[in-house]
């Protein structure tokens, strides 16, 4: 495999023979070494669940994406363009995130401004309606998450946006998997390295421990 200083040789070379940027080129050089098997695993999703939720596949998405040239473009500008295609608004966020890390415009957990997020998910065998409660309500959350939180935005029984204690932010999505279960996708953002992404991911483990023994 070619050492960092012979991939860029190779990128440069490109440059020079096509007047691609950088980024352009780059992106060439790695679609001629990266198998496709590799996606799920880069995203950090699998590709049975991206499928379900979006109606592509990580190939799928990659392919458009790249003939949308979206590797140069930033952050809001991929998640707007995924918006337009009929992705429903949280995994908009999903499939952005996902393509930039394989594409290499990000490390997994880190965002493009270069803070970090953590991101967890929890199936529990309640209605989305009860699993959205435990969230929403004050008395019923305090049961299980303490921390203090201010909820700044919601929309029932579907996502949520709280401000954690430190200020970071918390992004929650509701999805109802039949009528008696349910699942929460949380990522937590503006965390300042891969170290407290780890150690919030951990945290969020014991939170959501709490809550189905509650819910159960």
């Amino acid at each position: 495999m070619p050492t960092q200083k012979d991939f860029k040789r190779l990128v440069r070379s490109r440059m020079k023979k096509t007047g691609e940027s950088y980024t352009a080129a780059r992106l060439q050089v790695l679609k001629k070494r990266e198998p496709t098997a590799n996606y799920a695993n880069a995203a950090g999703m699998t590709d049975a669940v991206v499928k379900k939720q979006t109606g592509r596949t990580w190939a799928e998405w990659v392919r458009t994406l790249d003939e949308a040239r979206a590797v140069e473009m930033p952050h809001r500008e991929i998640a707007r363009f995924v918006s337009s295609l009929g992705t429903p608004s949280w995994w908009t966020q999903m499939v952005t995130v996902g393509y930039e890390r394989i594409r290499g415009l990000r490390e997994k957990g880190q965002r493009r401004d270069g803070l970090y997020e953590a991101g967890k998910s929890r199936t529990f065998n309640v209605p989305i309606e009860t699993l959205y409660n435990a969230f929403a309500s004050t008395r019923r959350r305090r049961r299980w998450l303490k921390v203090k939180v201010t909820v700044r935005t919601a929309a029932q029984n579907k996502r949520m946006r709280l401000t954690w204690d430190d200020e970071t932010l918390v992004e929650l999505g509701f999805t109802a998997k039949g009528s008696a279960k349910s699942v929460v996708a949380l990522v937590h953002q503006k965390l300042p390295n891969k170290a407290a992404a780890d150690a919030m991911k951990k945290t969020w483990t014991g939170h959501l421990d709490r809550l189905t023994e509650l819910l159960a």
